[in-house]
């Protein structure tokens, strides 16, 4: 994920097609998979800002697909469908991505304005296709045919991670866990358990003595016992 904050421009104000108010209203409470809610409105608990990005992202890619020509089916997406979807996006982008030839290439603070494209981050679309992925599977799809996590997505994802972070001067680090170190008195217990174990039945020779007696009484029969 981009250490940055993901911008939310990754959902178009208007698609080709109806207008962004009537799809806004005809989408409020529809399930991801497109399912109107029948329970009465008073009684629904609100969703999530996770939930309901999930929901707008879907719906908008719904969109897309039946307005190319011919109609898209999702049955018949895959990831080159997608890779074209991410791309479509890009002019509702807010991140300035330097070219190779601007003089602000791989600067991470530019003094002055640039002719440069705007184009949509990658943490944003990183987070834009895990949620498409998870919206994919509840309604209905399979995990082996989503398209959004097919092999093509994720190089193209790292792609623009790697072009981005050289045009703009920044570097995309994952966030690693940080381990709890163990506690000292823990590993005190642990090495005065086992001196006990080992030291409490007094010499070594000893301790090889009652180990050859357990041993034997092992082979022993129960009527010998």
């Amino acid at each position: 994920m981009d250490s940055t904050t993901p911008d939310n421009d990754h959902c178009p104000p208007g698609v080709e097609g109806p207008s962004a108010s009537s799809f806004a209203a005809s989408t409020a409470g529809a399930a991801p998979g497109g399912a109107a809610d029948k329970q009465p409105r008073g009684s629904v608990a609100p969703l999530s800002r996770y939930e309901s990005q999930k929901r707008r992202d879907w719906n908008t890619f719904l969109q897309y697909i039946r307005n190319q020509r011919p109609p898209l089916a999702l049955a018949g997406c895959g990831g080159a469908h997608v890779i074209e979807f991410l791309r479509y996006l890009d002019q509702f982008g807010k991140t300035k991505v330097h070219a190779p030839g601007c003089a602000f290439f791989g600067c991470p603070s530019p003094p002055a304005p640039c002719p440069c494209p705007l184009r949509q981050a990658w943490g944003s679309l990183d987070a834009l296709i895990g949620r498409l992925r998870a919206a994919y599977e509840e309604s209905g799809g399979k995990p082996e045919t989503n398209p959004f996590a097919a092999r093509a997505v994720r190089f193209y994802l790292r792609e623009v991670r790697d072009s981005q972070a050289k045009a703009r001067g920044i570097r995309y680090e994952k966030k690693k866990r940080k381990r709890t170190p163990p506690s000292a008195g823990g590993d005190a217990g642990e090495h005065s358990s086992t001196a006990g174990v080992l030291g409490g039945g007094g010499s070594g020779s000893s301790l090889r003595r009652d180990l050859l007696l357990l041993r034997r009484l092992a082979h022993l029969p129960l009527d010998e016992l």
